[in-house]
């Protein structure tokens, strides 16, 4: 078993290189490439793991993605490394670190939103703003959804969590009414 300070070693090397250069943006939009095609394709990863394909097959099917799908020297030297040190299977969890090192040292928090339904691009502006006004920090946002919230959403920085989900007001009426105290009726 990779421990993940193992990953989070590599994604600060890959994160030093890219700040350093300037193009972290432009790595981080070359591995999402990469991130998609190993989602698509969920036996790439497998292949690259297994002992039982050669190494040297294993070196021409990274090279022939590669060739159909070009990225920065950067991104692709990254993606040789991996490869080369027997980490590829551990590809989109290097990835996500990479992203929140980068985002940390650019001054951006990583707030994680779980709602009931998918955000619309204003919702989601709407929250980041407020977040950030609360914060004094930036802020990126990572969504996911949860329809068994009902409604609302939660939001988790760091340690702190915000939770604005109708479950959890049904729950803390509950609670309330079970308790026999004051019930306060909004709207």
């Amino acid at each position: 078993m990779t421990s993940s300070a193992v990953f989070l070693r590599y994604a600060r090397a890959l994160a030093d290189v890219a700040l350093e250069s300037g193009q972290e943006e432009a790595v981080a939009r070359d591995l999402e490439i990469y991130r998609e095609i190993f989602r698509a394709v969920p036996e790439l990863l497998p292949a690259f793991d297994s002992p039982a394909v050669p190494r040297e097959a294993k070196d021409r099917l990274l090279a022939g993605l590669l060739e159909r799908h070009p990225v920065c020297r950067i991104a692709a030297n990254f993606l040789r490394l991996l490869l080369e040190n027997h980490r590829l299977r551990h590809f989109d969890e290097i990835y996500r670190r990479y992203v929140r090192v980068v985002n940390e040292r650019k001054g951006i928090v990583f707030a994680q939103v779980r709602s009931a339904a998918a955000l619309s691009g204003e919702d989601m502006e709407v929250l980041r703003a407020g977040l950030a006004r609360a914060t004094g920090r930036k802020i990126a946002l990572e969504t996911r959804t949860e329809p068994d919230l009902l409604g609302g959403v939660i939001v988790q920085i760091g340690s702190t969590v915000y939770d604005g989900s109708i479950r959890t007001q049904l729950e803390e009426l509950k609670r309330r009414l079970a308790e026999g105290g004051n019930i306060e009726m909004r709207g």
